[in-house]
Order: structure tokens, then sequence, then C-alpha cells
């Protein structure tokens, strides 16, 4: 059973009040909100569009010390598994792109120079396709990739 008093009661809603004020106003917010956002870069586009505005015309050099751990061979139906880390420094960005599918950037994480550089999420696949990682530094990107071989589910 709860036992409230009419004092508590007046108190919760004043705060619940004073919330709602100061969010719907913006005074509260968050910091997702506020993020960058360049829808554009995830819209469905030709793979050249898509790495002109990636790269900001920066130029991509391969490098082997990237680690891409990302399976061969993948369902079209289920997600996969990506990881990528590098012992390269000041990386700025790491971006991960999917060559045959519609949209072609599948993600963008914005990096902290406090942070190690490692990233790992699922993306899903349509066709079987290079997988694109770019590491942006302040003067170049540093890339690798992969092929992944798509086969159609089977229930």
């Amino acid at each position: 059973m709860i036992t409230s008093t009419r004092r508590e009661f007046i108190k919760n809603a004043t705060a619940l009040t004073g919330y709602s004020i100061l969010s719907g106003t913006g005074l509260l917010h968050s910091q997702r909100v506020f993020a960058e956002w360049a829808a554009t870069n995830f819209e469905p586009s030709p793979m050249e569009q898509v790495l002109k505005n990636v790269l900001k015309g920066k130029p991509v050099i391969d490098s082997d010390k990237i680690y891409l751990k990302i399976p061969q061979t993948a369902d079209n139906k289920t997600p996969v598994p990506i990881t990528v880390q590098t012992d390269l420094k000041n990386i700025q960005s790491i971006s991960i792109l999917v060559e045959q599918n519609p949209a072609p950037l599948v993600a963008t994480f914005e990096l902290s120079s406090a942070l190690e550089p490692f990233v790992s999420t699922r993306l899903k696949l349509m066709r079987t396709s290079f997988v694109f990682v770019l590491l942006e530094t302040e003067k170049v990107f540093y890339g690798i990739k992969q092929t992944v071989i798509v086969s159609e589910g089977v229930c």
C-alpha cells in the first residue's frame, strides 16, 4: 500500500511541472539533440557521391594498421557484427561504408582524442560487397576494405 501525504504529492507535482517547463523550453536538453547530423550522407545515393561527402577532399591511404573484424560470409536477414580498432594516433572519426547498400554510409563515429580508436557495432548487408572502413585524421583518411559474401537466408 502506498501512503502519500499531501505535502509529498505537491512536492512531486511541482518537480514534474518544473522539469516539463525546463525541457519544453530547451533549458534542460540532451547533448544528443544537438549532435551534428549530416542527413544527406545517410540517404540512398551512389557510392561516389557518399565518398565525396565523407572524404571532404582529403586523400585516402591504405593501412595495415587497422584491425577489421567482420565475418567473410553473412546472411542478408541478420545483423553482422563488425569491430574496428587501430594503433594509429589522432583519429577523429571512424566511418563504415557498405558498397552495395542503397545508403552506403552505415555509420560515422566521432571520437574524442581521449578515446581509444575502437568501435564495435552491427550492420545489415543486402548483397555481397566490399565493406570499407575510413579513419579520419586532421590531414588524411586511412582505409581498409574487406569483401563480405552475403547469402539468401534459409528458414
